[in-house]
């Protein structure tokens, strides 16, 4: 397999703005990479949730980058630690999923990362991998041989448990434990590269040492960006349902992306598309916001779903929002034609996930029937054929009668 070592093609991997730190330093990990010599770079993924977001769409897309310059690629699926929990943030405890779930999950990922990694690539395809193969087999004495590679007071050391120690709150051992599972999944596939987001440093630096202490063999770790918004503070979280997400149909992904605030124009502009930074620059001077966001809508559209239907999703867009019209193609919910009460009729249709989350949206003023706005949450509907429900200004749905 040849390896390109081109350098203006490196840089702009390593500079564009998704990488955020390397470890040991990025000086001596472009010297590595522009070496000529094939490395196995690997990202794992705990399945934890049904759907991606766009922070982790550009992790595959970097994967890909890497897997074009003539690198081995894993694509390491927790199916074993997903069933563990590493810790969420400083004051969650992370559920424990059945592994029916999250193998459910799984497949449902790996139909949505299809658009963004060539798996039918003879050459040098990614590869799929899942770390239950090694960690289901490590018993006991295996688990108290890695713990012996380190202190308790490294594993205090985690951002996370420092804040909850502070605050008086639970850190569970299965969680202490989960940097020694992430560890040894680089010991078991002997990885070179290990990328992962800033919240995963600490258990990738951990997989970094059992490596150099278990093969004697370095491990490069490369951070990449959460992709918050640099006003709030916010991240795309699956377990929250905020982001832009990939199982959406292509006119709810392009609304999604013109829902985004201005200031996530130029990260979605980097992380998730093709174009280099000069493009792009040029892009976002050379129009208003509204057509730059029009733009990067598309681009992003077309990527998961094709030209075509990019082009209807923004026709779609144009006709619901700017022109304040029904969209032509609205996903049609079969329920019995009866009477009934305007939140029921909401959850039903999936346009409100919870009781309150409908009374709020009708309260707002947010609910349309047949373009009339519905602002009474007690009020009851006369369910009719083809009638249209309206939730916020993107959600649609027809009633078939059944």
């Amino acid at each position: 397999m040849k390896i390109i070592t081109d350098v203006k093609k490196i840089d702009e991997i390593l500079n564009r703005g998704t990488i955020v730190e390397i470890f040991p330093t990025k000086k001596e990990f472009r010297e590595k990479i522009l070496s000529g010599n094939q490395m196995k770079f690997y990202i794992g993924f705990d399945a934890t949730a049904p759907t991606l977001h766009l922070s982790h769409a550009k992790n595959f897309m970097l994967m890909e980058k890497f897997r074009k310059l003539g690198h081995e690629v894993i694509i390491l699926f927790g199916d074993f630690t997903a069933r563990i929990g590493d810790p969420t943030g400083e004051n969650s405890y992370r559920r424990q999923l059945s592994r029916e779930e999250v193998l459910r999950n799984i497949k449902k990922w790996k139909e949505l990362i299809k658009p963004l990694m060539s798996f039918n690539d003879k050459e040098n395809p990614p590869k799929i991998m899942y770390n239950s193969k090694w960690l289901s087999k490590l018993n006991f004495e295996g688990l108290i041989n890695l713990a012996s590679n380190f202190t308790v007071q490294q594993m205090i050391e985690r951002d996370m448990f420092q804040k909850r120690l502070k605050k008086g709150q639970p850190i569970y051992l299965n969680e202490f434990l989960y940097p020694l599972m992430q560890g040894y999944d680089s010991v078991a596939m002997e990885i070179d590269v290990e990328v992962c987001g800033t919240d995963q440093i600490f258990n990738a630096l951990a997989g970094r040492t059992l490596l150099k202490k278990l093969k004697n063999k370095n491990k490069y770790v490369v951070a990449v960006t959460l992709m918050e918004n640099p006003k709030t503070g916010e991240l795309m979280s699956k377990s929250k349902g905020t982001g832009v997400f990939l199982d959406v149909l292509p006119s709810d992904m392009f609304g999604q992306i013109m829902a985004q605030p201005d200031e996530m124009v130029d990260i979605l502009f980097i992380n998730n598309t093709n174009f280099s930074l000069d493009e792009i620059k040029n892009i976002i001077k050379s129009s208003n916001p509204v057509e730059v966001k029009t733009r990067l809508a598309f681009e992003i559209v077309k990527i998961y779903h094709g030209e075509k239907k990019a082009e209807k999703a923004a026709e779609e867009f144009e006709k619901v929002f700017r022109k304040h019209e029904a969209p032509g193609n609205i996903e049609e919910i079969a329920i019995t034609i009866k009477e009934r009460n305007i939140v029921e009729l909401l959850i039903h249709l999936g346009l409100a996930p919870s009781k309150s989350q409908a009374r709020r949206l009708v309260l707002e003023n947010a609910v349309k029937v047949n373009g009339k706005v519905i602002n009474d949450p007690m009020i009851t509907i006369s369910v009719s054929e083809g009638m249209i429900v309206q939730s916020g200004k993107r959600n649609f749905r027809k009633i078939k009668g059944k």
